[in-house]
């Protein structure tokens, strides 16, 4: 494989970032996930890190070099990540359970396979068409389908924020898998939550990402979202993709070396401080959130008790 790869996240107007990403690959296949806590329910930061650590550690475990089924591993390990929280919510007698969106996707022979919950997208470019995208879990995106609202009505409703389907909620999460896209050289794919979107129109991303090498273009691409953005704005991060190497880019990752038996993963960094004086209660340390998902992943292979 070759491709060129790089994400990025910025805190925008919030007081700190509850987005995490990451992807990781081995010789034969590449997993991209990115996850948005979601701010309104108690931690959701907690939520989206532990849905980034339990898909990459299991890519890591599985893809040696390939995965056998790359859109049951999709399914099967996002639904772990709910199952996960739901049960430290019913063992710790939670009132309210971390929640998160995500959005993943896996390439392995050439052939894209994505899945998603929530309103974090996938977007999928060739020669300067957009191919596919995602479509939110969204109650405006559910009015939009049913008629009921415009499409320029649903960036200024009132509920173009709230979704209906994610990781943690009290209701079992709709994993919806797209059909599978062969990839061809010089694709473009990016992973982004709703900080990116609701910032810069489908038009706009298209334009940026095709201007460019990814590494530059995610960078403009965040620029102008926090330039966009006000007081009441969001979280924004990106995971950008070029296929193939038709750009000769010197950040381009050939794994024709690679070790048949090795993975590498990279986690974007999170820039959370330490948990300053008079900080609320609620408010977690990074530490505080990887002691949280160690008992959360701890909890499930304790044996049950009847």
């Amino acid at each position: 494989m070759k491709f060129t790869i790089y994400q990025s996240s910025r805190q925008g107007p919030r007081a700190y970032n509850q987005d995490r990403l990451a992807y990781s690959y081995s010789k034969d296949a590449l997993l991209m996930v990115l996850a948005d806590g979601m701010g309104g329910h108690r931690h959701g930061e907690v939520a989206a890190q532990l849905a980034v650590k339990t898909l990459t550690e299991a890519f890591q475990r599985l893809a040696l070099p390939t995965l056998p089924s790359p859109a049951k591993f999709l399914t099967d390990h996002i639904q772990q990540v709910h199952d996960m929280i739901e049960n430290k919510r019913q063992m710790d007698d939670l009132i309210e359970s971390p929640r998160t969106t995500i959005v993943a996707a896996i390439i392995q022979r050439n052939t894209l396979y994505c899945a998603h919950v929530g309103d974090s997208r996938l977007y999928h470019f060739r020669d300067g068409h957009l191919l596919f995208r995602t479509e939110d879990h969204s109650i405006v995106q559910s009015m939009y389908r049913k008629g009921l609202i415009s499409k320029e009505e649903m960036a200024t409703h009132p509920y173009r924020n709230k979704i209906y389907n994610c990781l943690g909620g009290d209701n079992i999460p709709q994993i919806d898998l797209a059909d599978r896209h062969e990839m061809m050289d010089g694709d473009i794919i990016m992973l982004c939550t709703d900080g990116i979107w609701n910032e810069i129109d489908d038009r706009e991303i298209k334009n940026i990402l095709i201007s460019g090498v990814i590494d530059e273009t995610v960078v403009h691409l965040l620029d102008m979202a926090e330039k966009n953005s006000d007081q009441t704005g969001d979280n924004m991060s990106v995971i950008g993709l070029q296929w193939g190497d038709r750009q000769q880019n010197p950040q381009a990752v050939s794994t024709i070396t690679m070790p048949l038996d090795q993975t590498t993963t990279i986690m974007n960094p999170t820039t959370r401080p330490a948990k300053l004086p008079g900080a609320p209660p609620d408010d977690l340390t990074d530490d505080e959130i990887e002691k949280t998902i160690a008992e959360i992943q701890a909890a499930l292979t304790k044996p049950k008790t009847f």
